[in-house]
């Protein structure tokens, strides 16, 4: 899908979108458009007891002296109401309208009603990046050509007097749009495809953005001491693997912000294996690692003025003679001992040594980690909110700045001793689990365990959020891609010069 910016006249194919507001208040184009239509828009809306809701829609066939073939007249609800989640959101119900309608062509006319409290460029930036954001689809395993799921909307014109502003800030989140797109996609890839090693070849793809990428093998792992990581893999075919990124947007930064991602390729729960009902989608049990997958192409691909590591930790996780068993006890690289309890709480022993193997190689000024860790974050939040744990509450502050600010909203859970006594093993350092109470906090408390020196950290549990049943304005129903947005905001915020 094409997207250009230009001043505003009448199309001559395709449909015209307009705006208008609460109150039946249009827009001077969609004013113009109601005059030359004799009045249609005006009629439409008494007609449908529109009255300006935000997202209320006429779409009205127009006559073939016009040029263009239909006219969309969109409500942004109240003008100083409307923000840019508004904005993102119109595009993405738009495209939706239109995308299998037929129409290949459609002319958006980005003038708000008067009063609106956000700029003509934001709007018209915001609509498109919510357009292509809505625009994604995974149908490269589909054997047979059909209709059904492919657009038929291929061009986006969007018009507005200030059109160089406008293209300037879409190119942004353009590049946004193509990390969020590409944590999809490593979402949807099935188990036989993205596995470990597999995985980490993709990864290799981000140094045509100007990301060092490194990947480190299982044997250097165990030379490194990473016990806990290989734990979990030794019940798989497939050898583990570990992937460091680094974008250097700025120069002369000694401690970059760090991202950590499990990267658990399929999750069968291992000897302490998952009921059978729902098991397929365990495939996105990697929601973290494509978060910081995509977060690393986005600032690469916009050339982020900021210092960022991502490190992501591949496993998979299986049922065989050779996998762990409950009651083992594993050496994490910081020295510390784990007794496994239940080997479905992988997730936290991948995190452990990749946070330490993070921590010591980089000397971080933060650490981020995003995991699908808990089913308790999901009983606790629903599909609405991440759940954030942190050690540090301006860190926390910026994510939840950031998640406002992108739509991808975290909510801030507690950390306390009293939490962390459930972690006690009579035979081992801590167990990898501290019981049915309270278990995405007791999870939080595990992973703190391997932060050193009172480095910045937040852990963001994303089981509720990294894949959906529904689609939403700006998401198809599957892999969500969360992260992306939330962490490129984040470091457009706080972490850039």
């Amino acid at each position: 899908m094409r997207f250009s910016f230009t001043t505003p006249s009448i199309p001559k194919a395709g449909a015209y979108v307009t705006l208008f507001g609460n109150g039946q208040t249009l827009s001077e184009p969609a004013a113009s458009a109601d005059n030359m239509l004799n009045g249609a828009v005006s009629r439409g809306l008494v007609a449908f007891g529109n009255t300006g809701k935000k997202g209320e829609c006429i779409d009205l066939p127009t006559g073939k002296d016009l040029g263009y073939q239909r006219l969309i007249a969109l409500s942004i609800g109240k003008p100083d109401d409307f923000d840019v989640l508004d904005a993102q959101n119109l595009g993405g119900e738009l495209f939706s309208r239109l995308s299998n309608s037929g129409v290949s062509q459609v002319t958006i006319d980005c003038t708000p009603p008067k009063g609106s409290a956000i700029a003509d460029e934001i709007i018209a930036s915001e609509i498109a990046f919510g357009m292509k954001l809505a625009s994604y689809r995974f149908n490269k395993y589909r054997s047979k050509e059909d209709n059904k799921g492919r657009a038929s909307l291929n061009s986006v014109r969007m018009q507005l007097k200030n059109n160089k502003e406008a293209r300037k800030l879409f190119a942004s989140n353009d590049k946004i749009a193509d990390g969020v797109h590409i944590a999809r996609d490593l979402l949807e890839e099935p188990p036989n495809i993205l596995y470990p090693e597999s995985f980490a070849s993709r990864c290799l793809e981000l140094r045509e953005l100007g990301v060092e990428v490194q990947v480190i093998t299982d044997k250097n792992m165990a030379k490194l001491g990473m016990g806990a990581l290989l734990g979990v893999a030794q019940g798989s075919a497939r050898p583990a693997r570990m992937v460091i990124m680094r974008w250097r947007g700025r120069k002369g930064v000694k401690q970059p912000l760090v991202l950590v991602g499990k990267g658990v390729t399929f999750d069968t729960g291992g000897i302490s294996i998952k009921p059978a009902g729902g098991m397929e989608d365990m495939k996105y049990d990697m929601g973290g690692a494509a978060a910081v997958v995509g977060t690393m192409a986005a600032i690469a691909g916009r050339k982020a003025k900021a210092d960022v590591v991502g490190v992501i930790g591949l496993v998979e996780n299986m049922p065989s003679a050779n996998a762990q068993r409950p009651g083992d006890i594993v050496k994490t690289m910081s020295g510390q001992t784990v007794e496994v309890i239940n080997t479905d709480a992988e997730g936290r022993l991948v995190l452990a040594d990749a946070i330490w193997h993070a921590q010591k190689k980089f000397n971080p000024s933060a650490i981020i980690d995003l995991a699908t860790l808990t089913g308790a974050i999901i009983i606790s939040l629903g599909s609405v909110h991440a759940g954030m744990f942190s050690n540090n509450d301006d860190l926390a502050q910026k994510l939840d700045s950031a998640g406002r600010a992108s739509g991808e909203t975290v909510w801030r859970m507690p950390l306390n001793n009293a939490y962390d006594k459930q972690l006690s093993s009579s035979v081992a350092d801590m167990k990898n689990v501290g019981g049915r109470e309270a278990g995405s906090i007791t999870a939080a408390q595990f992973i703190q365990r391997f932060v050193t020196n009172n480095t910045p950290w937040a852990h963001l549990d994303i089981a509720g959020v990294a894949w959906t049943n529904q689609a939403k304005p700006t998401t198809p129903k599957g892999g969500v891609g969360f992260g992306v947005r939330l962490l490129d905001r984040l470091i457009a915020q706080d972490y850039e010069s």
